[in-house]
Order: structure tokens, then sequence, then C-alpha cells
């Protein structure tokens, strides 16, 4: 079997890399790479950390470049690799352009589909933009619909989509799962990480902030950099700010926030890292679809900077709680937090409902149609670190 994996962001990179990684140890599949270089830098880091090397590199990525503009490259460079790779399979992951533009060439080509992480809806198509539409454009096409969680299986159920459900868990806690195995395992390597970080005074909790969704571009961004700001008058906290590289995110970041010296406005950091410094904080705010997943592993409170989230297990589960961009409402969040030793560790709890770190074997026996147990969140234990 020729199982193509396609995609371009350093999400999917971290999220598909254990799936590679899978399919690699497998005699009977031959495993092809085409990444579209949709993010550049960050992407690289993913590939270098997992020791991945791409057998194409489509180079799509262009300086400020409209979605129209990233989807027609993608599908049109992409059309020469199918040609030539004539896959059994075309994997690919989540809800990014890559991997919609993907979905689609392999439609036009009568190609299978299997979609990684199916099944996640807000049933709200600005929220988040574009990624609501491009993931429910993939469920359409797909031909194995790999959902994560009971809840994103009922989804797809619910939409008489003609694609098989497999209920896996989500390939990212099997990516976390071994980094910090990989981190715990190497007393140099954890040396290397205290010392990179060593800016932080141990004397005082740290907030740590990722955020870079469209849908926050201009007035939410603002709303966002005065919250810091205010929170940042604190005595008793640092703020630690991995800033994305898209200008519209860096303008008003750097702006508003680069001259306070409780803010430490750091470069995207390789994933290696950024698992270090979440392990390290106390609590993370974020849009990150995929920090929502991965922090209440670590038993980390998560607010997330958005109105409304496809991710709502942990929200039930009560380890995450949306607080949109609205300046009072995110200071409000961090401050109870901080202030409320019960409601803190009411969050703090190490679960997750998300996975158990057996993703990419679950879908690795599907491809090949082996008997294998889907993952089932009481039953397969949602503690995984």
């Amino acid at each position: 079997m020729k199982v193509l994996s396609v995609f371009g962001t350093r999400p999917e990179a971290i999220k598909m890399a254990p799936v590679v990684k899978a399919l690699i140890m497998q005699p009977n599949i031959q495993s092809v790479v085409c990444v579209t270089g949709q993010h550049r830098t960050m992407l690289d880091q993913v590939l270098a950390f997992f020791d991945i090397v791409p057998d194409y590199d489509l180079a799509v990525m262009g300086t400020n470049q409209t979605l129209n503009e990233l989807l027609a490259k993608i599908i049109s460079k992409i059309d020469a690799v199918l040609a030539e790779v004539q896959p059994d399979y075309v994997l690919v992951h989540g809800d990014t352009t890559t991997a919609m533009a993907a979905s689609v060439a392999c439609f036009h080509k009568q190609i299978a589909i299997g979609h990684v992480e199916a099944g996640l809806r807000t049933y709200d198509l600005v929220r988040p933009w574009p990624e609501e539409f491009n993931r429910r454009i993939i469920d359409v096409a797909a031909t194995k619909l790999f959902a994560p969680t009971q809840r994103s299986a009922d989804n797809l159920r619910t939409e008489r989509l003609g694609g098989e459900i497999i209920i896996t868990g989500n390939t990212v806690i099997d990516a976390l799962k071994q980094t910090v195995e990989r981190i715990g395992s190497d007393p140099l390597l954890e040396e290397n990480l205290n010392a990179k970080f060593a800016f932080l005074n141990p004397t005082k909790r740290v907030l740590l902030v990722t955020g870079h969704r469209r849908e926050s571009f201009g007035d939410g961004m603002l709303g966002i950099c005065r919250a810091l700001l205010e929170l940042s008058r604190r005595n008793d906290l640092e703020i630690v700010y991995p800033v994305h590289l898209n200008p519209n995110v860096q303008g008003p970041v750097r702006d508003l926030l680069s001259k306070n010296s409780n803010i430490h406005l750091i470069e995207p950091q390789e994933y290696l890292a950024f698992v270090y410094l979440m392990n390290k904080v106390d609590i993370i705010l974020t849009d990150s679809g995929g920090v929502q997943e991965e922090a209440p592993s670590l038993g980390k409170p998560v607010l997330v900077m958005r109105n409304v989230t496809e991710r709502p297990e942990a929200i039930a589960a009560g380890v995450v709680r949306t607080v949109g961009t609205d300046t009072t409402t995110i200071v409000n969040g961090v401050t109870r937090l901080l202030n409320d030793p019960e409601y803190y560790a009411s969050f703090a709890r190490a679960m997750n409902p998300y996975g158990d770190g057996y993703a990419s074997q679950r879908i690795v026996a599907s491809l090949m149609n082996n008997a294998f147990e889907p993952f089932v969140e009481h039953k397969s234990g949602i503690t995984v670190i």
C-alpha cells in the first residue's frame, strides 16, 4: 500500500509526525511525505525534531498572499505529485488550507482520502475562520474519517457523510507523550532547556500566551495586548509570549508590549522547547487548537481566547474555559486563577479527554484493515502523562 501524507503547517507537522513514524514501521506500507511549506521556518523546526525528510516540498509560501492565492498554488502544485506517486491513500490533517486543497485535488482524481482529526465542529463558518469551512469540506470528501473523540464521531454521524468513521484519539497526545518522555530521559537535554529559559523568575508565577487566529486580527489582537498590559502590572506574575511570525500578530504585539519588562516576547519556539515551557508555567492563555488538547495532559489551566471552540471536551471536563478577546474578560479569567487557589486546583488536573498516546497505531491499523480497539475516553484512560 502506498500512503502519501500531506501537510504544511507547524501544528499539522506535530500531529502527523507520529503517524508518519508509524507508517514507516510497517513493511507492507510505502510511506511518502509531501509538505507544502504553508508555514516555512516553523514547519522546518518540527520536521527536524521528528527527523522527517519530505519526499516533496511544494514551497508555496509567499509574502502577504491571499487565501485564494495559497489555495490555487497548492492545488496546482500537488497535482503533479499525485500523478507521480499514484497513492492508494492520501492522509491530511485537521483544518488548514493545505489539508483542504489536497483533499479537493484528491477528490478530483478519485483518490481515497484519510482525514486525521475529523469531525470537530463549531457550526459557525466564521469561527474559526477559515478553518471551520476547511474541515467540513475535507470530511465531505474523505473515505476514512479518523475522529479523535466520541463527540467528533457523533458530529460526523449526524451529518450522514459517506466515509467510514473510526475513533482513534488525537495524534497530538502521541507526539506530546513521546516528547515529554524524551525530555525526562535525557538529563543533559533538560539542563539545556533550563538554561534556555533561565530568564524566568522562580519566585513569580508564569503566564504563557500564544495567539495567531485570523479572526482575532485587528481589534481582537488589540484586546489581547491590552489585557496582557494590565496583567503585567502584577508583581507576582511574569508573561511569556512566543510571538507568531504573521505580521498581523507581530505588529500590534511588538508595538504595545515590547517595552514592558514583565512581558517576555520571544521567538516562536521549537516543539521540544515549547512542550518544556508548557510544563513549567502556571497558566496558559491561547487561541491554539493544539494547545487546548495538550495542556490538560500536563495539568495546566487553559483559557481560550476564542468565543467558541470546536474542542468542547476539555471544557466539559472543567479544565479549559473560553474568554474570547475582550480585555476585561481575559483579565478577570487570569486574575481568578491567580487569586483563588481552590478554583485553580479545579482546573489543574492532569487528565485528557482527547487521547491516550496510541492514535497513530489505530490509524495505521485501520488503513491496513487490521483489528484494533477504538479509543474510548472512560476506558482507555484519560491521564496520559
